[in-house]
């Protein structure tokens, strides 16, 4: 079953892994004997999101995407890892025909799963106002804007890309620093309505629990050795009690997304399944 959880207030709730296509995972979570082809759609019969990180390292095809929407029931969300290209060569600087190449790479294929989209920086990068500011800015707010930004995109997508959406929607940015500097981002991350990600990496780099949007964005990377250690029962009460107050009240709203990434020696759906059980608990 599904976990998409509801809250008393209006906000969601949803707990996912980073990826899904790993070998340790095999006969383990997935079923023994599952086809390779059916592990996302076995995902989504047991999780409401998932983040998808091929997207990080290349731009992915559109029918890719659309391989990938097809596969999930309704309302199941993905959110999208943005390109390392824009993040760790360009620095964020100079990065509008990049932005187009990703929104027309077939993101917009997504239509309404399309979830939050993630921009994981470097460690090497420090909080610099006027770079953050400008990149931030630049950033289409809607799919509507984001297909504008598309259709300016370079020969490299020529014959590949995907220029149509089916409904104009809002668009969220979540951003993951490694970088202690970033500590002073808050004012500008809430005037963009950006998501500052509350990254547990087991000490590795700074956590930052300040929120600067209407929703919220965790990675759980693990908590005592990265990508490589199980949680806890006890860390994961620690994480429901977090998420609980994350989503907020009635009054004030937040959906929250949480993903966990610690999936080195395939911890993460074990431990997100176990999660959302804790966090239902305590919505109940």
């Amino acid at each position: 079953m599904a976990h998409r959880l509801k809250a008393p207030s209006p906000g969601e709730i949803r707990v996912g892994t980073s990826g899904w296509r790993y070998a340790s995972w095999r006969g383990d979570f997935y079923p023994r004997g599952l086809a390779q082809r059916r592990e996302l759609e076995y995902i989504g019969s047991r999780f409401s999101t998932v983040e998808l990180n091929g997207s990080f390292y290349s731009l992915q095809r559109p029918s890719s995407y659309r391989r990938w929407r097809d596969a999930v029931p309704s309302g199941f969300v993905f959110a999208v890892k943005s390109s390392r290209y824009v993040t760790h060569m360009l620095r964020m600087r100079g990065a509008e025909t990049a932005l187009a190449n990703f929104f027309a790479s077939g993101v917009l294929s997504l239509g309404e799963a399309l979830g939050p989209v993630l921009w994981q920086l470097p460690e090497r990068q420090e909080f610099a106002a006027d770079v953050i500011d400008e990149f931030l800015g630049m950033l289409p707010r809607s799919t509507g804007a984001a297909l504008d930004l598309a259709r300016r995109h370079d020969e490299r997508l020529e014959g590949r890309a995907w220029l149509e959406i089916d409904e104009d929607r809002p668009i969220r940015y979540a951003l993951e620093p490694r970088a202690e500097s970033f500590r002073e981002a808050g004012d500008l991350l809430r005037h963009h309505g950006v998501a500052m990600v509350t990254a547990d990496t087991a000490g590795r780099f700074p956590r930052f629990d300040e929120t600067t949007a209407d929703f919220a964005y965790l990675r759980l990377h693990g908590a005592q050795e990265l990508y490589h250690s199980g949680y806890t029962a006890e860390e994961l009460d620690g994480w429901a009690q977090l998420i609980d107050e994350l989503s907020g009240n009635a009054e004030s709203p937040r959906d929250v997304y949480v993903y966990f990434d610690n999936d080195a020696r395939g911890h993460a759906p074990h431990d997100a399944l176990a999660l959302a059980a804790k966090v239902a608990a305590r919505l109940s």
